[in-house]
């Protein structure tokens, strides 16, 4: 990035700002789906997200927001921390980066770790995961998984729910939606 883009970059109006990281989400996980039978366009979850920690908030934070929109841009796409510092900052990248699995481990230790780390993360780094959360739990209420069975629907709203009530604190919104998702465990 040039010394004159990071200037401008610096300078944007925060809706322009979240608008180059909705741009920048969109390009990074154009061609990935979600994994319900409708297959929605992945960007739709981020959207989501993003949307959910922005009517939270009772104080604006753009690069909370941003950093909604970006929470797998690491994990899913191999964005570097680094890009996402020079094109966002390093309060958006370390955002990102304490919402982010390390791929590198198996699945079961990923899932783990989310469990033990909810309560280690920051205060606004926890409204992310709970908003990720709660559009997981809706996407699988509108859209699981064709090969996913009741049984398995069932446990990862468990594990939602346990990596949920490790956080060491809660936005009131958006917990008391995650618990309404939560409840619906009981149709499966």
């Amino acid at each position: 990035m040039s010394e004159i883009e990071v200037q401008v970059a610096a300078n944007l109006r925060p809706d322009q700002a979240v608008l180059k990281a909705a741009h920048f989400a969109a390009q990074k996980h154009a061609g990935q789906r979600r994994k319900g039978t409708e297959a929605e366009p992945y960007i739709n979850h981020l959207l989501e997200v993003a949307e959910l920690v922005a009517s939270a908030l009772a104080e604006p934070d753009t690069n909370l927001v941003i950093a909604a929109l970006l929470h797998d841009t690491v994990e899913d796409t191999g964005v570097t921390k680094e890009v996402l510092v020079e094109t966002f900052g390093s309060d958006v990248a370390d955002l990102v980066m304490e919402v982010t699995d390390d791929k590198s481990l198996p699945k079961a230790e990923r899932k783990r770790l989310q469990i033990v780390h909810a309560s280690q993360i920051s205060v606004r780094a926890q409204v992310i995961k709970l908003a990720d959360k709660i559009s997981n739990l809706r996407g699988i209420l509108a859209s699981p998984p064709a090969d996913w069975s009741g049984e398995r629907k069932r446990e990862y709203f468990e594990w939602a729910k346990q990596v949920v009530d490790g956080l060491s604190t809660h936005n009131e919104m958006l917990k008391a939606e995650f618990e309404r998702l939560h409840e619906k465990a009981g149709t499966f």
